[in-house]
């Protein structure tokens, strides 16, 4: 489909005020009654050779993996050693790694990781202590999304220095371990 000048100029002025591609679809369909699909508006696009403005990069607080701990939260040493007979060629890692939360102002968060996750669709599993003393357990799915599949005092909710320590331990640990 072929536009006027009038029309591209539109186009082109939308799309250097930061409009998205549905929003000139839905624009094209309202101003000039011209229904494009989504993919025929994409082609228009670079056929007028416009650049499109990228939205402001949003933070995706699902990804534990993106989580970077401050220097402070260092993993400590491992406590318990592992089985003798491990059957891995690296050095032998603990039944579960635990990393505790910083003393200086920082919430009293403890995040151990399993050595083995035996639940269906997870990526890894563990518990953790909050501050108050609830316990739970996580997981971290395939996707990794983390969640809870037991909480020791039924809907809890942890305040939110304990919520930002656990998802920073929690990346910690799971960096560690190479996820």
């Amino acid at each position: 489909m072929s536009l006027t000048p009038e029309q591209k100029q539109a186009v082109a002025s939308w799309v250097a005020a930061g409009d998205s591609l549905s929003v000139v679809q839905r624009k094209l369909v309202e101003q000039f009654k011209l229904s494009l699909t989504y993919r025929d508006v994409r082609f228009l696009v670079d056929d007028l050779d416009l650049a499109l403005k990228d939205a402001a990069p949003k933070v995706d607080a699902s990804d534990v993996t993106k989580a970077t701990p401050p220097p402070a939260a260092r993993p400590t040493a491992p406590e318990a050693a592992a089985d003798e007979d491990d059957l891995s060629a690296d050095a032998p890692l603990p039944d579960d790694e635990q990393l505790e939360a910083p003393p200086a102002g920082a919430a009293g968060v403890t995040v151990t990781v399993d050595q083995v996750t035996l639940l269906p669709g997870a990526l890894a599993s563990g518990s953790v202590t909050f501050s108050d003393g609830v316990t739970g357990k996580w997981i971290v799915d395939q996707y990794g999304r983390p969640g809870f599949t037991e909480v020791s005092r039924p809907g809890y909710r942890p305040n939110q220095a304990d919520a930002q320590a656990f998802m920073q331990q929690l990346g910690a640990a799971l960096q560690q371990r190479g996820f």
